[in-house]
């Protein structure tokens, strides 16, 4: 694998770790390369830390753990985001993330001349599953310390083949220009709307929707390049399973599957319940409406947030968007969109009524500057819950 960072080539072998557990920050660097290169050459378990966490909050993290002895095996623990509930430590294998990546490549057209841009975190499953496609491949990854829509752009255009982002990131991207190569570029960490996939498409870009989780090593579903339509998250990579259950809850087989998580009986080789919400198309493509815990039940109907997120986004004047859940004495519950818009609320729910169910229009609209995101750009859904009480019209 090469590694190009600030515009050097560099040559990054493993550093060479002794402790059985060792807790690192996960800066976009290439000293955190050589770091988790290190773990998987010398068997030890790397605990990658969010970089944006204060010393006290990786205090705690580590103290969560520090009764789990190390299981002596190269593995990386992850913290899972927490945007639904408490953070857990999910502990990936090497073998567990080589088998992700290898299902990766194969999909995504990953070679040796291949050049990986990677903006994503590298303590984010999603720029760990960059990091291990491209040490497989033996291809470049082109590393970025932090994410800048105008370098970004210019790596599309200037010789990446491949791209992971979020799509609040595309978006931006997309803002730096109207023309890109045929990048493929795959995209996660939750729905993207469609006027912003066919945006992208008409700019150039290949964008591929992909679903996955910490605990799948990276996405575990993906749309083919050949007859990607931007209507699902694709089918399972090649060597997993993708099932829904009479519940929706969609759950996961096969060998990316993380060990478990600390302090937690080890997983079997059974599926793996993950807490979203999907169903399987006709075609075995994987269409996710929601995690279990954001499913809003309204007068006995289910409301799928993705599903009026989509709609609000396909609005022109809807920035950003959010639908969660709030207690309502009439019909238990009612859904309260989050938006970034200069749209007024009778100008969106008019929208919607044209698109979905009258029941699905959220109850109330609260208008904010900006959503608050994660680490890996997902919105904080407990932060933005817990932080702004909607006042009633």
């Amino acid at each position: 694998m090469r590694l190009v960072f600030e515009g050097r080539e560099l040559e990054v072998g493993p550093a060479p770790l002794s402790d059985a557990r060792v807790f690192a920050e996960g800066h976009n660097r290439p000293d955190t390369v050589a770091v988790i290169l290190g773990a998987m050459e010398s068997g030890a378990e790397l605990v990658l830390q969010n970089a944006r966490l204060t010393q006290a909050e990786r205090a705690a993290q580590a103290q969560s753990i520090a009764a789990v002895p190390p299981a002596g095996e190269p593995a990386l623990v992850l913290f899972t985001s927490g945007t639904t509930g408490a953070p857990k430590a999910a502990r990936l294998a090497r073998d567990n993330l080589e088998a992700n990546a290898r299902a990766a490549n194969e999909v995504l057209q990953v070679e040796a001349r291949s050049r990986f841009l990677c903006v994503l975190p590298l303590f984010h499953v999603g720029g760990l599953g960059i990091l291990f496609r491209c040490r497989l491949a033996g291809a470049t990854m082109l590393l970025h310390e932090r994410f800048d829509a105008d370098a970004v752009a210019r790596d599309l255009r200037d010789g990446a083949t491949h791209a992971s982002l979020v799509a609040s990131a595309l978006a931006r991207v997309l803002d730096q220009g109207a023309a890109f190569p045929p990048v493929i570029v795959a995209v996660g960490g939750g729905p993207v709307p469609q006027p912003l996939l066919d945006r992208a498409r008409r700019a150039g870009l290949r964008v591929l929707q992909t679903w996955g989780m910490t605990e799948t090593c990276s996405m575990i579903t993906c749309e083919r390049p050949a007859y990607a339509d931007g209507a699902t998250a694709g089918p399972p990579l090649p060597g997993f399973e993708v099932r829904v259950g009479s519940d929706s809850e969609i759950a996961v087989r096969g060998p990316a599957l993380m060990r478990g998580y600390l302090g937690q009986e080890p997983l079997g080789r059974g599926f793996f319940k993950t807490g979203d919400l999907g169903e399987l198309d006709v075609r075995g493509r994987l269409v996710v409406h929601s995690r279990r815990a954001d499913l809003i039940v309204s007068g006995g109907e289910n409301v799928y947030p993705a599903e009026v997120e989509a709609a609000l986004l396909s609005h022109p004047a809807v920035r950003e968007a959010a639908v969660l859940p709030a207690p309502d004495e009439k019909w238990g519950q009612v859904g309260v969109a989050y938006v970034v818009t200069s749209a007024g609320d009778g100008e969106l729910r008019e929208f919607l009524r044209g698109r979905i169910a009258a029941y699905k229009v959220p109850a109330r609209f609260v208008h904010l500057p900006g959503l608050p995101r994660n680490a890996g750009g997902k919105v904080d859904r407990i932060r933005l819950e817990s932080s702004i009480s909607p006042a009633r019209p």
